[in-house]
C-alpha cells in the first residue's frame, strides 16, 4: 500500500522514517506534504530515499492511505480532497471531525474511510464494545501539571488563580462539545473517546490542574450495562516536541502494520 504523510512534525516524521526503513511490512512511503518546501526538504534529508512532495490537495491522488498530522486550521484542505478521491484518511486532529457530518456523508458516497488511531489515549476498543450495549456515562479526565495550564487562554481570560496550589483544582468541566469551544488543548483525545462510544454531547470532559504531576495524565471512566472500567495513561513526551507524546506516532505505525497483518488483536 502507498502511504502519504501530511504534516511532518514529531508524529508525521517518525511515521515517515519508519516507512522509509521498511518497518511497516506491505507499506511504502509514496509522498509527503509540508507547510513549506524547506520543511519538506528537511524531512527528506532524514530519509534514505527522498519521498515525492505534494500539496495537500493532490497527495491523495498518489496514495492509498493519507496520514494527517496537521495544524487544525489546515485539516479540511487535506480531508476534503482525500475523501473526494475515495481514499483512507488516518486522522490525528480528531477534534476537527466535530460537526463534519457532511464529510462523513460524502465519504459514504465515494468509498473513503476516516480512521482515528488510539493516539495518546487508551481503551477505545473497550468503549466500542460497551457501546454495542448501553452506556450510562463516559468521563475523560485530563490532569496537567500546573505549569502546563497557567498560560492557557481560558485560564487567563477567566482569571483562574493556579498559583500556590497544594491539591488538584478543577479548571473546567462539561460536555466535550462545550469544552472544545473554549479549551481546545487536549480535545483530540476527548473527541476520540467520544466518537468511540457516547458522542461529544454526552461524553463529559474534565480538565484539572494537578501540582503533583510532571506529565499529562488522561483517565477514562465508563459505566455501562455490560461493564464498568477505569483506565489511566501518562504519556512520555517526544524529544522534538514536549507537547506530543511518544505513543501517538507509535499508535499510527501499529495501525498501518495491522493493515497487512494476518493476525489482528482488539476490536
Amino acid at each position: 500500500m502507498k502511504i502519504g504523510i501530511a504534516g511532518l512534525g514529531a508524529i508525521g516524521l517518525h511515521v515517515a522514517q519508519e516507512l522509509d526503513r521498511g518497518g511497516i511490512p506491505g507499506c511504502e512511503l509514496a509522498g509527503i506534504s509540508a507547510r513549506t518546501a524547506d520543511r519538506a526538504a528537511e524531512a527528506n534529508a532524514t530519509l534514505s530515499k527522498p519521498a515525492p512532495v505534494y500539496s495537500l490537495s493532490e497527495i491523495a491522488d498518489h496514495c492509498d492511505i493519507v496520514v494527517e498530522t496537521l495544524p487544525p486550521q489546515l485539516f479540511m484542505e487535506l480531508a476534503v480532497p482525500t475523501v473526494e478521491a475515495g481514499k483512507e484518511l488516518i486522522v490525528l486532529s480528531a477534534s476537527q471531525l466535530m460537526g463534519q457530518q457532511a464529510l462523513f456523508d460524502r465519504a459514504a458516497e465515494t468509498g473513503a474511510k476516516i480512521l482515528i488511531p488510539s493516539g495518546a489515549i487508551l481503551g477505545l476498543d473497550a468503549i466500542k464494545g460497551a457501546a454495542v450495549g448501553n452506556l450510562e456515562s463516559v468521563v475523560i479526565e485530563t490532569r496537567k501539571p500546573v505549569a502546563g495550564l497557567a498560560k492557557a487562554p481560558y485560564v487567563i481570560d477567566n482569571n483562574i488563580d493556579l498559583s500556590n496550589l497544594t491539591e488538584p483544582k478543577l479548571v473546567l468541566g462539561g460536555a466535550v462539545t462545550d469544552v472544545a469551544k473554549v479549551f481546545p488543548a487536549n480535545v483530540n483525545v476527548a473527541v476520540a473517546v467520544s466518537l468511540a462510544g457516547y458522542g461529544t454531547d454526552k461524553t463529559r470532559m474534565e480538565v484539572w490542574a494537578d501540582p503533583s504531576l510532571e506529565k499529562n495524565q488522561h483517565t477514562v471512566r465508563v459505566v455501562s450495562d455490560s461493564s464498568d472500567f477505569t483506565m489511566t495513561i501518562q504519556n512520555r513526551p517526544t524529544e522534538e516536541n514536549p507537547a506530543t507524546g511518544k505513543i501517538t506516532a507509535l499508535s499510527v505505525i501499529a495501525m498501518l502494520r495491522q493493515k497487512t497483518s494476518v493476525l489482528q488483536v482488539g476490536t
